[in-house]
Parts: C-alpha cells; sequence; structure tokens
C-alpha cells in the first residue's frame, strides 16, 4: 500500500515535469485516474454548503460523480474538467440519464489552461504536486471568497478556513489507510500596500494612513496615528473580510472591514467605550 503512494508522488512529479516543458503544447495529464470515494463526495459538498446558486467547477473531474452530485443532491450547476475523453463521454452521458445536463457539463481541457473564473466553488482531488502548481492560477482568476475543496492535499501557505478528518474504508484501495483530509479555503481578495482612512474619533480625528502587508490570508502592517506608527495586530482576511487589532492608548479596538476594489468599505471597529465605522480608500502607487 505505501507503494500505492510512492507511485503517486512519482507520478505528481513527473506531471510537473511535463507542465514546464509543454506548458503551450497538449493537455497535460496531471496524473492517474483516482475518483473520490462516493461516501466522501457528498459530505465534501456539505462543508462547502453547496446549493441551487452555486456554480461548482470539479478539476480533474473523471466519472463526473462530485459535479452530478453537487446538481442532483444540492441543485448547483457547473463542470468538470477531464482529459481523458472517454471519462468525459461517460460523465455527459451520466448528466443526460440524471436530468441534469442543462445544468451541468464536462469537457476535455488541460486543467490548466481553463477558465475557471465563473466558479463559486471549486473540487479537485489531485496529486499534491499539480494542486501546489494550481496556486497562482486559483489567485488569479478565482473571486475573493470563492469556496475551494482540496481532497487530501492541502494547498501549501495556505491557512484553511476548516479542516476535516474522516475514517473511510473505501480508502484502502486508493491510498492504503483509511484516512481521509478535506480541505476548505477561501480565497483572500487582495489589499492595496497602502491606504487613507477616516476613522472614529476615539481613534484619530485626523485621517490615518494605513500601511499593509499580505501573504495570503494573513495580514500585517501599519497604522500612523497622531505621528506614531502602531502595529497591526492578528490581520487575517477571509475572503473579502478583513480583519485586525490596534492597540492605542493602552486600549485594544477590533477592526473588520470588506476589501472592494480600491476601497475598503462597510467597516466597523469596537474597544472600550467607542463603537463606529470606519472606511478606507487606496493610495495611488
Amino acid at each position: 500500500m505505501r507503494t500505492l503512494r510512492f507511485l503517486a508522488l512519482a507520478a505528481a512529479l513527473a506531471a510537473g515535469g511535463a507542465h514546464a516543458q509543454a506548458k503551450d503544447k497538449a493537455p497535460i495529464d496531471a496524473g492517474p485516474y483516482v475518483p473520490s470515494p462516493q461516501s466522501v463526495v457528498a459530505d465534501m459538498l456539505k462543508i462547502a454548503d453547496v446549493g441551487p446558486r452555486d456554480f461548482v467547477i470539479d478539476l480533474g473531474s473523471g466519472d463526473g460523480r462530485i459535479v452530478l452530485t453537487a446538481a442532483t443532491v444540492f441543485g448547483a450547476s457547473g463542470f468538470g474538467v477531464e482529459i481523458k475523453d472517454n471519462l468525459v463521454k461517460e460523465s455527459n452521458e451520466a448528466a443526460r440519464l440524471q436530468g441534469v445536463a442543462d445544468r451541468v457539463k464536462f469537457i476535455t481541457a488541460d486543467l490548466f489552461k481553463t477558465d475557471i473564473s465563473k466558479a463559486t466553488v471549486l473540487t479537485m482531488y489531485l496529486l499534491p504536486n499539480t494542486v501546489n502548481m494550481l496556486k497562482d492560477k486559483l489567485l488569479a482568476e478565482l473571486r475573493p471568497g470563492t469556496k475551494i475543496l482540496s481532497h487530501d492535499y492541502p494547498l501549501s501557505g495556505w491557512i484553511p478556513e476548516r479542516y476535516v478528518q474522516m475514517d473511510l474504508e473505501d480508502k484502502i484501495a486508493i491510498s492504503g489507510v483509511t484516512t481521509t483530509l478535506i480541505y476548505l479555503y477561501l480565497v483572500p481578495a487582495k489589499v492595496a500596500p497602502a491606504y487613507t482612512a477616516a476613522m472614529p474619533a476615539a481613534v484619530s480625528k485626523e485621517p490615518v494612513r494605513i500601511s499593509l502587508r499580505q501573504q495570503l490570508t494573513r495580514v500585517s502592517g501599519t497604522v500612523r496615528v497622531g505621528g506614531r506608527d502602531l502595529s497591526v495586530e492578528e490581520g487575517k482576511l477571509r475572503g473579502e473580510r478583513l480583519s485586525f487589532r490596534l492597540g492605542l492608548g493602552g486600549k485594544s479596538y477590533q477592526f473588520s472591514g470588506t476589501v472592494k476594489g480600491d476601497a475598503i468599505v462597510e467597516g466597523t471597529v469596537a474597544g472600550p467605550g467607542t463603537k463606529g465605522t470606519w472606511t478606507a480608500a487606496a493610495l495611488a502607487k
């Protein structure tokens, strides 16, 4: 069983090399076809709270079971991307037979080149090297707040919104163990390096400058108040939602706001005896 894991990792490395050498040529095979056990598919979709308003894209869709379940059980729409023609034909026929062909489809394509921008939920059960080769694409194409579900293998450097571990007998034939891991991520918004912000009078009566540094979902930086640079503490992004803490005059203030393009809107701040709103606009580079 351990040999299976070794072969899977070897295939992932081979796929990575193929991608680097043939990026603009034929579609890339990202690894062997290994379906998610049906026993975990519905659980994955429940973790992401999939519903009729969602558009689910499955990268490496195999026999289509994830997108088909999203449509038939949860009322979603979407499509699957698969490199093997026979599996795509099988999946589209299953969609027709199950009465959801008007809402889902399956295409033969290279998942590295497929437009994924329409997704509200993106799922993948890919080899670890392939998962991490996709990181830049996920950030570039998916909208802030999009949910990413990765089966077994994490996105390195990303902090999951939720992590679930299960034991499934179905997994023994695949990986040699019962352990099944599901990682749920939210695509973070992109913050600007600097903003000018209007704060409640208890924080500052004058506009303040906020300087931020972003590492995916982590945010650090400073807020300049009254000629002093105060450190942004516990800064994080959950999709479009930014939150951080600021210590000022021996008091602690909790900030949150929504990142929308070049602005931070719907901002709230709470501290001892203080509850107010704030907004910020990005400064020109």
